[in-house]
């Protein structure tokens, strides 16, 4: 346990430009104290004393807004970055070195029993606001917009966006249409394609071919 606190201090440290020293980490972060009591409240879950462990968290979600089920697996070097409203369900699990923004959620579609949480891989980016719904795995070093809902399997390396998600690069290969709109990116939560506007442009792009193949038929007679 103490291993995994260490790396998850090193992880904000190294992660957020705000950050200026352990102390304040410890002291300030919200998001550092919710992995704290969950760490604690995962330790009594395992031991099977479950009052406790529901009464650790949900105090700690009391105090930062962030509520993770004791039952939770989440690895050392997680970075929850202001944290307000992230709810990690029961049977999710997080790897190493994952970073998460505010008001994200790693739950449930209501469908399955069991394993009903996904499972996030390592050195996993997750944009304020997204949704990852089912249990399912999010492969290593995939990101995942902002607002996206992400409803099935990602395969390692991939970029996720909009509602429901779609992958649009796998490591350095786009993922484009027929029509080839899409743009490269690399996602850094300010310059993520949208969706609509992405499918306004291939309807477009397919009006200008109809009137260009219109024409020449009009010109051939």
């Amino acid at each position: 346990m103490l291993k995994s606190i260490k790396c998850d201090i090193k992880a904000v440290l190294y992660r957020d430009p705000a950050a200026r020293n352990a102390l304040e980490v410890i002291l300030l972060y919200s998001g550092f104290h919710a992995l704290l009591a969950y760490r604690i409240a995962h330790f009594f879950h395992k031991h099977k004393f479950y009052f406790i462990a529901r009464f650790i968290s949900q105090l700690a979600k009391f105090f930062t807004g962030i509520e993770i089920h004791p039952g939770a697996k989440i690895g050392s070097g997680v970075f929850i970055d202001h944290g307000m409203g992230v709810v990690i369900g029961e049977t999710a699990e997080v790897g190493d070195n994952c970073t998460i923004y505010q008001g994200v959620t790693l739950g449930v579609t209501g469908k399955d029993t069991g394993k009903r949480h996904p499972t996030i891989g390592n050195n996993v980016l997750i944009g304020a606001g997204a949704k990852v719904l089912g249990p399912f795995k999010v492969g290593d070093n995939s990101k995942i917009a902002a607002n996206a809902v992400v409803l099935n399997e990602v395969p390692p390396n991939s970029t996720c966006v909009g509602v429901p998600a779609r992958i649009v690069k796998i490591g350095d290969r786009r993922i484009s249409s027929a029509r080839d709109v899409e743009k490269d990116i690399d996602l850094d939560q300010i310059h993520i394609p949208d969706p609509i506007s992405q499918e306004f442009c291939r309807m477009q792009q397919t009006i200008a071919e109809l009137k260009e193949e219109i024409e020449k038929l009009k010109a051939s007679r």
